[in-house]
């Protein structure tokens, strides 16, 4: 063992220096073991040493860190082949003799070009032309036939990325040098013997025929990994038992497997009903090395189809997913609103509910902009902790605070290129609030602990569900950062405002649900649609969605019914073409009749009423919001005698 450090970069480059046992410090002051006059290194930036016959490394609270292979470190043992930067120095830690050709290294040197170089063009290499390469052998070879369709094969279907592209123009070679009349190309699933892909062709272009393939040969080639060739099916004693052979009159076949990685993808399968120009062994052996080198091709080709067919299908699911959905005229103002506004980079203000779909039209805007193809990133300003947002948004220096044992990039700067969604931004700290600003007027901010301002392209589009101006006038928002952020503002409706939009909202809703959920796509009946709509939605889309999404799973029939439906949603008053079932008439009578009891007792505390039945105070509320108890309520406090049933008529 001869430990040592290697110097690859830096002040003492390309010079090796021994280590002890013992300890011995890298730094800039001319104290250290080893010195390394550069600024970026520090005074004292850390500390090799030998303990428990085995050496580390350990950072000597450094300006700029030290990195064990590419990674920050506070103390790491170090291994065999380790590489240690210490600002733009770095060292190779070696301990074993034979690891200098490991480490070469590539170097350019300018040169006038040389008088006698011989340059050659891919067109003129005589082994990438095949009928160049055919011509310098005897015409009669038949060694030199099949060299020419193998280096055809070879350079067509590393060409080719459609799969049916592929497999056609593939057939049509091995037809060239082989006298079959029929082929196919059989790929297998990855964990199955079961054929997925397909695909066959007849000798002559233009027979669009029926090619009948024997599920007994290509299975056993398959399962076995083997070729396998009958010369003459009618003399074999096994394959002339075989039906789908004798039934297409097969005299000669041949079958080989497809071998990707030890791993057997398919087969190539070939037969003839000539009695004149039968398949034979040479033929075995070069339909062999066609599939050996074709076998890559026709996996990639099969993946890469796999790949953006999956990526057309993933493309279409999040885009419905992430899509504002509707057609009334409230809808249609939003929609005009983002056409117009999505090509442009302005600062943008979304304002509206909860649950109204105010991250949608963010992601609406950005994916109909020029910025698509760069990140989005989502940002909920009232779900993390002030101390936490500001290094999540900003990111951090290696030491800016306890717990900071690297450099982290913030949310903007991973956002570089593309949208910064900042959702609740009415409850962003005013301390954040002033970062922002600088932000949104110059494009550049600082890492916490950093003092390098960092430029960023992005564009910020921000939401609330609260009233802004409120804000300002309370001096909970700054003035200065609203009117930065309200450049172009829109309310997205409310559910309430766009009913008309309910029936399309729940077909979408079960579609979505059903597949998510694995569960059957069930029709809304008349009735439920009728509360659906009825009611006032105030959690909007976001608690219509969650009320579908729960009858679907928890329905036994094959209708939505308003039993399926949230019981709050059964609470009010039905629409008058809607008839109720006696159960949620006598349900809704018996929670106002405890209602109306439980707040006589209290002699009208709706908190000590709620206590008594159990309830939350605001559930309470609710209730008597949604069985419209409010006005009874206030007549049976002044007049207990006259009871519930005298005030409704008894038909509460």
């Amino acid at each position: 063992m001869r430990p040592r450090l290697l110097v690859l970069s830096g002040p003492l480059k390309d010079s090796t220096i021994p280590l002890a046992e013992g300890e011995v410090t890298i730094g800039r002051d001319a104290s250290n073991g080893i010195a390394v006059v550069d600024p970026s290194v520090s005074r004292k930036h850390c500390l090799v040493s030998w303990n428990e016959r085995r050496f580390r490394v350990r950072d000597l609270d450094s300006r700029n860190g030290t990195l064990v292979n590419g990674t920050g470190i506070e103390e790491q043992w170090l291994e065999h082949g380790d590489q240690i930067a210490t600002g733009d120095s770095s060292f190779l830690f070696l301990l074993e003799e034979d690891v200098t050709a490991a480490v070469s290294r590539v170097e350019f040197e300018d040169a006038d070009a040389f008088a006698e170089t011989t340059i050659l063009h891919p067109r003129d290499v005589v082994y990438l032309q095949p009928d160049r390469l055919l011509r310098e052998l005897p015409a009669t070879s038949r060694v030199a036939r099949n060299l020419n369709a193998l280096l055809k094969i070879s350079r067509i279907i590393h060409a080719i990325r459609d799969l049916d592209d592929l497999q056609g123009q593939l057939l049509d070679l091995i037809f060239e040098v082989v006298p079959a009349g029929r082929g196919a190309i059989l790929l297998a699933e990855r964990e199955s013997h079961e054929f997925n892909s397909t695909f066959a062709r007849m000798r002559h272009a233009g027979q669009a025929q029926l090619v009948k393939v024997s599920r007994t040969v290509a299975r056993q080639v398959l399962e076995q990994g083997i070729a396998m060739l009958g010369s003459d099916v009618r003399g074999s004693s096994e394959l002339r038992e075989v039906e789908s052979l004798a039934a297409s009159q097969v005299r000669s076949l041949l079958c080989v497997p497809l071998t990707v990685f030890q791993r057997v993808i398919g087969c190539i399968y070939l037969d003839s009903d000539s009695a004149n120009n039968r398949m034979n062994e040479e033929h075995l052996q070069l339909v062999t090395a066609i599939a050996g080198i074709s076998a890559v091709a026709l996996e990639n080709a099969r993946r890469l189809h796999w790949l953006e067919v999956e990526n057309e299908r993933l493309t279409v699911e999040v885009s419905q997913e992430r899509s504002l959905v509707g057609e009334g005229a409230r809808m249609k103002e939003v929609y005009q609103f983002l056409k117009r506004v999505a090509p442009t980079d302005s600062t943008v203000l979304i304002e509206g509910e909860s649950g109204t779909g105010k991250e949608l039209a963010a992601r609406a805007l950005h994916r109909n902009s020029p910025r698509a193809g760069k990140p989005f990133v989502a940002i909920n300003c009232s779900a993390i902790p002030e101390t936490l947002l500001e290094s999540d948004l900003f990111g951090h220096e290696r030491g800016a605070f306890t717990g900071a044992a690297s450099l982290k990039r913030g949310r903007l700067e991973v956002a570089d290129g593309g949208v910064v969604f900042l959702d609740e931004i009415g409850e962003l700290a005013l301390s954040l609030q002033v970062k922002l600003l600088r932000v949104l007027q110059e494009r550049e901010f600082e890492r916490v602990g950093g003092t390098h301002p960092i430029k960023v392209d992005i564009r910020l589009i921000a939401a609330t569900n609260s009233n802004l101006e409120q804000a300002m006038r309370e001096g909970r928002f700054r003035q200065d950062l609203y009117y930065r952020l309200a450049v172009l503002t829109i309310t997205m409706p409310t559910l309430r405002d766009r009913k008309d939009d309910i029936p399309m909202l729940v077909r979408h809703f079960v579609q979505k649900y059903a597949k998510r959920c694995k569960v059957k796509a069930r029709p809304v009946s008349r009735e439920a649609l009728a509360c659906l709509v009825n009611y006032d939605w105030p959690g909007n889309v976001r608690e219509l969605e969650n009320a579908i999404e729960r009858a679907l799973v928890m329905g036994t029939s094959d209708m939505i019914l308003p039993e399926d439906l949230p019981e709050t949603l059964l609470e009010r008053t039905p629409p008058p073409e809607m008839i109720e079932a006696k159960y949620h008439v006598k349900l809704k009578e018996w929670k106002k009749q405890l209602i109306l009891d439980a707040v006589e007792q209290t002699q009208g505390s709706y908190a000590e009423a709620a206590r008594i039945l159990g309830v939350h105070p605001n559930y309470l509320h609710r209730l008597i919001r949604n069985l419209e108890l409010k006005e009874i309520l206030k007549e049976v406090l002044r007049d207990p005698a006259r009871g519930l049933a005298g005030l409704s008529g008894g038909n509460a």
